[in-house]
């Protein structure tokens, strides 16, 4: 990992290199890039340990999951990725600001606002999960584990910049879907049959029914996570950067292959784990359901192999923090030094500064996931659901409604965070619902009304 930030290092020329790597990534990259800085530890850990633990009705998820990521390479990436070409945008703020025509900045600090805050506590959550890893697996102290794998992230990240977070996301994302995929492979050779694999869970009531034990509430609530593609800043910059909008195509395919691999591997490893656990007499205690790949694949494999094979957790990861923050990073440096602090940065100096802002917030993420028993982690569904609420609806209107203009943007950004904030307070019936979808919906209406009541519409509201 570090080689290849040293690499990318050498090809950085300007913060357009630094933040979008000059607009140069290939199709495969682009999309197991994208795929792997989605998914993070989740899909190694989170999802396996659901389906242990409650059955194949957590795959709910990865429906809503599948259908977002579609429609998000399908009607986003390629009108996306012209306009914040035409517009020589480098960051999303960047694009909202050159679409809205929005000479207050106002788009553009609020915007990085959400960005630095929602992101800086996703990459605690993530540093914590990595040290838990290295902790459990190197016996290494909680400290120094966490001090290990933020300063490997940290160095090729700063170094490296985008180039060097997409090539090794690419490396990790083949890491993760060939962990996944040997694990269930291995314990159907175990056990004998694949039958005999998957269907041990049949004795538990619901354990193989997608709708048994989960009502319309709680399957709307699962499916409404695809909601949050639309406007996570570190999926959409993949986007930004491909080299050509024709290769979108192909990268969809790709990412969409690699993700059905990946998700449906996971659930496997959740149901035959099940079954190879209670075969062995060893089934996890409730609290330690997250561990099962951990645990399988101890268990599996000789240890050469399985260090190599725990080794794609790290790189889930990995994948995730590292996007999150160079994201937050040019939130940074962009949007609030550039035009807030001294606007005739040169480009040299905002690669710089950049880089130093990688440091600064992986230090606060770093205070942050100090304390191993830190509630950070529960903050992952939230950081979805706000990103995802408050940029997911202004990113979808303002390439589909030429109407729409910074007011009704700003509105949407602003509805679509407090919802989110409001209604994971509020307990009870119809408030057990996702805070997501309550808020992408009031988001869309407030976008609607804060345009239409408002006089000013943009001229240049559209790409001819």
């Amino acid at each position: 990992m570090l080689a290849i930030g040293i690499y990318a290092w050498k090809s950085t020329r300007d913060i357009g290199d630094y933040l979008l790597g000059g607009r140069r990534l290939g199709p495969w990259v682009t999309a197991l890039s994208a795929g792997a800085s989605d998914m993070s530890g989740w899909l190694l850990l989170g999802l396996p340990g659901a389906v242990y633990a409650s059955g194949i009705g957590e795959s709910w998820i990865v429906i809503g999951l599948v259908i977002g990521a579609w429609c998000n390479w399908r009607f986003v990436a390629r009108p996306l990725r012209e306009r914040t070409a035409a517009f020589d945008a480098v960051t999303l703020p960047d694009y909202f600001d050159a679409r809205f025509q929005d000479h207050s900045n106002l788009l553009r600090l609020v915007s990085a606002l959400v960005v630095l805050v929602f992101f800086t506590f996703y990459a605690a959550s993530g540093l914590v999960a990595g040290a838990r890893l290295f902790s459990s697996v190197f016996g290494m102290s909680y400290t120094l584990a966490l001090v290990a794998g933020a300063v490997v992230i940290v160095s090729y990240t700063a170094i490296g910049g985008f180039l060097a977070v997409s090539w090794t996301d690419f490396v990790q994302g083949t890491m993760m879907a060939f962990a996944l995929t040997a694990v269930p492979v291995m314990i159907w050779l175990e056990l004998g049959s694949v039958e005999a694999a998957i269907t041990t869970g049949a004795e538990l009531s619901g354990y193989l029914s997608l709708f048994e034990n989960y009502s319309p509430l709680v399957i709307v609530s699962l499916m409404a996570w695809g909601l949050g593609y639309m406007g996570q800043p570190h999926i959409l910059v993949r986007f930004m950067a491909i080299r050509d909008p024709a290769l979108l195509d192909e990268a969809r395919r790709v990412g969409m292959s690699w993700m059905l691999l990946s998700t449906v591997a996971a659930i496997l490893v959740g149901l035959t784990g099940h079954a190879y656990l209670a075969a062995q007499g060893q089934p996890l205690a409730a609290e330690n359901t997250e561990k099962i790949f951990i645990v399988l694949t101890q268990l599996l494999f000789n240890p050469w192999i399985a260090g190599i094979l725990l080794a794609a957790i790290l790189a889930a990861v990995m994948s995730t923090i590292d996007s999150q923050l160079l994201v937050s990073s040019s939130a940074l440096s962009e949007d609030l030094y550039r035009r807030w602090i001294r606007p005739q940065a040169q480009a040299r100096e905002l690669v710089v500064i950049s880089r130093l802002t990688v440091v600064l917030i992986a230090v606060v993420a770093f205070l942050v996931a100090l304390d191993p028993e830190s509630r950070v982690l529960s903050l992952v569904s939230y950081a979805w659901a706000g990103l995802g609420a408050s940029f997911g609806p202004v990113v979808l209107m303002s390439l589909y409604w030429p109407a729409m203009n910074r007011f009704g943007a700003l509105a949407g950004m602003i509805v679509g965070a407090l919802t989110v904030v409001v209604w994971k307070q509020l307990e009870g019936s119809i408030f057990d619902l996702y805070e997501l979808l309550p808020a992408f919906v009031m988001a869309l209406l407030a976008i609607i009304l804060g345009s239409v009541l408002s006089s000013k519409v943009p001229a240049q509201s559209h790409i001819n």
